[in-house]
């Protein structure tokens, strides 16, 4: 069940790119770790520095895929961001951005739902989107 889970985790992280791909951005890292987590994409445009944790659901039935980006969560991608910029310098402004995909069908699904959430929280967390 965990190789069918980080299988889904993935496809779900692929599609996430390919949306920032279109919008203009390059990818710069997918999947990179720390000790204190994992950010999903790293991705930036030409002032930006996105972030992006993916959260894959079946439906919005239970709660919205953002909700599960909570306190702790957003806790631990503020570290490990703070790690990654640490081993890449960068003059781009650092953003936090979700990605909510629904799949009804999982890997099956023919046209998942995308919502994508810029500047879904901040390091202070005042401004955030949930």
């Amino acid at each position: 069940m965990a190789d069918k889970t980080k299988l889904r985790g993935r496809w779900g992280e692929a599609l996430a790119a390919e949306y920032l791909r279109k919008k203009g951005y390059m990818i710069t890292a997918m999947g990179w770790r720390s000790r204190f987590g994992e950010i999903d994409v790293v991705a930036e445009d030409r002032r930006t520095l996105a972030f992006v944790e993916v959260k894959l659901r079946k439906s919005a039935d239970f709660a919205a895929a953002r909700e599960f980006v909570d306190r702790r969560k957003r806790e631990k991608l503020i570290k490990t961001a703070k790690l990654y910029l640490a081993e890449h310098e960068t003059e781009k402004q650092p953003r936090f951005d979700v990605v909510e995909i629904y799949a009804p069908d999982g890997v099956e699904t023919k046209a998942p739902t995308l919502h994508y959430i810029e500047n879904a929280f901040g390091v202070n967390d005042e401004y955030s989107a949930f």
